[in-house]
């Protein structure tokens, strides 16, 4: 079934992976980094004033353009091909042990993860860039951790969430231009308590967990998977943490300026709040070329 958004007929999410030939997980992963163009619908799949982090649907004109590029269904399918760690080694000819190093450097970031019923995340890689960044930082592959990488690892450091959630925030924020949403998807990172610090407000913290994205979707069967998965969905460095508190400040300014009336709409709802600190920015390693930031809105 095919519906028009804003003068274009659109299919179904469901439907347009049956058109292109993906599974359901590889035509996720193909919307989440903009391989495949999607629209915003309103909440019942119709166009209406529903927020862009909605329902979405894909123009049937994305469909057809991405069967006719060549090598269709293969070239789009490797496009969202993962690989594990080791099939990353595999791929940059190096152990496994030697990628894990890099991972856990933030050299480059995972692009999806699952956890096991042991409360193990398990990260997921894109072949495209896990190839990339063999290619490009060769001196990395092999001979001596550099000292600054070395020293991070040593202390336990692990940028492998921490760069998922800075892909994750940045993807969503690229959906939307509301500022109400915008703030929502930042606030989807943050500890309860730090949020309550930023939006001290009840109404708008109702609002932002009314407009709270999907940051991922993962089946967690056990109590410690679901542990595992919610750690990974919220920001805990000290830097991290002050990197989003000021950018939520920020979005949350504009939108209390550009759109006050959506308050009147959210139900007050008690939260503590707690006085802020000083703002840290460090958002990659400086040995990687890989670079990861939140996307100004002018």
């Amino acid at each position: 079934m095919t519906v028009m958004c804003d003068g274009q007929q659109t299919l179904t999410m469901g439907r347009a992976a049956r058109e292109l030939e993906l599974r359901n997980g590889e035509f996720e992963l193909a919307t989440q980094l903009g391989k495949v163009r999607t629209v915003p619908t309103g909440t019942d799949g119709r166009p209406g004033a529903a927020g862009a982090l909605g329902r979405r649907r894909v123009p049937a004109e994305e469909i057809a353009r991405l069967q006719a590029e060549p090598g269709f269904p293969d070239a789009l399918r490797e496009r969202v091909r993962t690989v594990s760690t080791n099939e990353a080694a595999e791929l940059m000819g190096i152990g496994p042990g030697r990628v894990l190093r890099l991972t856990r450097a933030g050299c480059f970031g995972p692009v999806r993860f699952y956890v096991n019923r042991f409360g193990a995340v398990v990260w997921l890689y894109l072949a495209a860039e896990v190839s990339d960044f063999a290619d490009r930082e060769p001196d990395l592959m092999r001979g001596n951790t550099p000292a600054a990488m070395r020293v991070m690892l040593d202390s336990g450091q692990d940028w492998r969430a921490r760069q998922w959630r800075s892909r994750r925030v940045a993807q969503l924020m690229g959906q939307t231009d509301d500022p109400w949403e915008t703030a929502a998807v930042i606030a989807a990172v943050l500890p309860p308590e730090e949020l309550a610090s930023v939006a001290e407000d009840p109404r708008e913290r109702s609002l932002l967990r009314r407009l709270r994205p999907a940051l991922a979707s993962v089946i967690t069967v056990t109590p410690a998977a679901r542990e595992s998965y919610e750690r990974v969905l919220t920001a805990d460095e000290f830097d991290e943490v002050m990197w989003y508190r000021v950018n939520l400040s920020r979005e949350l300014e504009t939108a209390r300026r550009e759109e006050p009336r959506r308050l009147r709409t959210a139900a007050p709802t008690a939260s503590a709040a707690r006085p802020g600190q000083s703002p840290s920015f460090l958002n990659s390693p400086s040995w990687t070329t890989e670079t990861s930031s939140l996307p100004s809105r002018s």
